[in-house]
């Protein structure tokens, strides 16, 4: 796939180049020869497009490694990324943002390197998802540490459309993040088509899978909008949620039928019914495959294989329907009008003239009329599958389409008393009905709680991307008569709230609203009150050195924009944000009169406004759910 995003990537720019050549040459030869090379580049995208259809339509390889005879599945094949070197551009806005030496997290750089590499071929298991989740939990943390709305960092994201190849390139994280939760939803198909359906507990594998991949799908979606990669589509992803439902439903039909299928009248009406279901499922995923645009983009051999898969299942709940009124006479022991209530319930409509208990009392007719269409129903999708090239190659499937025909076939012959099927009547449609519906489901795994890589930098909620601050200033602060002059207040790190005006560490430039991130040797940044409180409350006579910096008033501009390259075509998107995270403002400096000493305060008083003197974790734990659901917007 990564070879053949090369390929197309490098025949789009020199369409594109002989494009723009066409357009500003005057010389007719050379218009004759761009022309000819312009039609040389087409058939080449034609073939690498027929290649990657093809790539995508190579369902064996996902498939079980049990011989099982099973109806392959559908998996999504995984987006494909360009490499991305974050140390110089994280080193040099360390530098410039935070005033700090950016070679001392070169290790916390190649952490993150080193994960989102491994991300890019993640194993098909769960070990694999949570590789997945843990990079995706990450991105939030690194979109608040080094991308500012105000900033460009230099670094750009390329991802390629997995179903043209077409690569798509940004400089902020949003296609990064949805791009990684369609790879989630991807790893949860190719999961879910690898499981062994015969057994109960891969059957119950593959449908929470499914209903996973559904779910993931669904939120990528609905969080993140007009990304400019068409497999992302509002269109493509509401196809891709509907697919991996009808592949859920199908194995829920084939988890009701594993134990097997007793030959009761009711059991054969209930099967009948639930194969309607998955069939109808099918139908309306093909029926939206076949629209413009998805038909442009979507494989020829994933909608030929709804299509067949409708067929299927439709004459399958024909096939149980014949049975039940063919094996199943009305005898003198059967509740008949239980019977006929079922039976009322399975019809859409009866025809005209007849009624459920007709139905009963002359059971060949009928029974016979959806052994027909049963039979029609087979015949068609073994047709269609001959149609399809890469359909051809799925031998279990051909075996299965043609064991079930035969098997209604043999079904048709068991009576062949023509003096009895006189009337050649079209059988009814069955109303479809399920006990299990499959739902989506938002799987667990996007949940992970993960540590900032960059926590040395302080708390998020202060040391941001968001946030500016003056450079540290070095202050030199001494007791008198064991006080120092001003009294602190907040979580780590903590703030000057109170500074007496005449006190030296005043006169040494400490300003109200300062933040402490050292005392000393002794870096303070994740300290709560007490902790700071106590590295100050001994201090001598000849006093000691503390570091500070001052918020900075940023009114920070409207966004800028950020170029998108999509097929080598600049476009031009906004970075503005759906939501803002409103929890994050800047703090306000209150000035106050002077308050009691620092010592005093830490002895006796303990103002209101000081939180906890315990030290909070130093793991910066966050929600990727809460963190996309503030910053979720793809750029227009």
């Amino acid at each position: 796939r990564a070879s053949l995003n090369q390929q197309i990537i490098k025949q789009m720019r020199l369409r594109a180049g002989a494009e723009n050549l066409l357009k500003a040459s005057s010389n007719n030869k050379v218009k004759e020869m761009v022309l000819l090379e312009l039609s040389y580049c087409n058939s080449n995208l034609q073939l690498l497009m027929g290649q990657l259809e093809g790539l995508n339509s190579s369902v064996e390889v996902y498939q079980s490694s049990q011989e099982t005879a099973n109806i392959p599945l559908i998996a999504l094949g995984l987006k494909e990324t360009k490499e991305v070197d974050f140390s110089a551009p994280f080193k040099d806005y360390i530098l410039e943002h935070y005033n700090e030496d950016g070679r001392n997290y070169e290790e916390e750089i190649a952490d993150l390197m080193d994960l989102r590499q491994a991300c890019r071929t993640p194993s098909r298991n769960e070990e694999g998802l949570e590789l997945l989740a843990k990079y995706f939990s990450h991105l939030p943390l690194i979109e608040n540490r080094f991308f500012s709305p105000s900033r460009q960092t230099g670094i750009f994201f390329t991802w390629y459309d997995s179903f043209t190849g077409v690569p798509v390139c940004q400089q902020n994280l949003s296609l990064e993040k949805a791009s990684v939760l369609f790879n989630m939803a991807a790893l949860y198909s190719q999961i879910g088509t690898r499981c062994d359906r015969q057994t109960m507990g891969g059957l119950e594998e593959a449908i929470s899978s499914f209903q996973k991949a559904a779910g993931t799908l669904h939120y990528l979606k609905e969080t993140f909008t007009h990304t400019p990669s068409y497999d992302m589509s509002p269109a493509m992803l509401t196809m891709l949620i509907r697919m991996m439902i009808a592949q859920a439903q199908e194995c829920i039909f084939e988890r009701t039928a594993l134990p097997g299928i007793r030959n009761d009248f009711f059991t054969l009406l209930k099967m009948a019914q639930e194969a309607a279901k998955v069939s109808e499922i099918y139908d309306h995923v093909h029926q939206y495959m076949i629209q413009t645009p998805i038909k442009d983009n979507v494989p020829l051999f994933w909608s030929t294989m709804a299509q067949v898969k409708t067929n299927h299942y439709r004459a399958v709940a024909h096939y149980f329907v014949s049975s039940a009124l063919l094996d199943h006479q009305l005898g003198a022991r059967d509740d008949e009008d239980q019977q006929e209530k079922s039976l009322s319930q399975v019809y859409d409509h009866i025809p005209e003239g007849r009624s459920a208990l007709d139905i009963l009392r002359k059971e060949r007719n009928e029974s016979k009329a959806h052994i027909r269409r049963a039979i029609l129903c087979h015949e068609e999708a073994l047709r269609v599958y001959s149609l399809c090239l890469h359909l051809n190659k799925l031998e279990a499937l051909q075996d299965i389409l043609r064991a079930s025909l035969q098997r209604s076939v043999e079904k048709s012959s068991e009576d062949n008393n023509e003096d009895e099927f006189t009337d050649y009547m079209e059988a009814p449609d069955i109303i479809s009905k399920t006990e299990h519906k499959a739902e989506m489901d938002i799987a667990v795994t996007t949940k992970v709680k993960v540590i900032d890589f960059f926590q040395r930098l302080g708390p998020l909620s202060v040391f941001s991307a968001k946030q500016q601050w003056t450079e540290p200033r070095t202050i030199h602060v001494s007791p008198e008569d064991r006080d120092l002059g001003f009294t602190l207040k907040g979580e780590p790190p903590v703030q000057v709230v109170s500074l007496d005006p005449l006190c030296a560490a005043a006169a040494e430039g400490l300003k109200e609203g300062d933040y402490i991130i050292a005392v000393g040797d002794t870096a303070c940044k994740w300290m709560g009150v007490g902790d700071v409180m106590r590295l100050l409350k001994d201090v001598d006579e000849q006093g000691i050195d503390i570091q500070v910096v001052s918020m900075m008033d940023s009114n920070s501009a409207m966004p800028t924009k950020s170029a998108t390259f999509c097929g080598n075509l600049p476009k031009t998107y906004s970075m503005i944000c759906l939501a803002h995270d409103e929890t994050e403002k800047h703090p306000k400096t209150n000035k106050v009169s002077k308050k009691s000493s620092f010592l005093s305060w830490g002895i006796k008083n303990k103002l209101k406004s000081v939180s906890t003197l315990s030290l909070p974790t130093f793991g910066v734990l966050s929600s990727p759910l809460q963190c996309l659901l503030t910053h979720s917007a793809l750029p227009h």
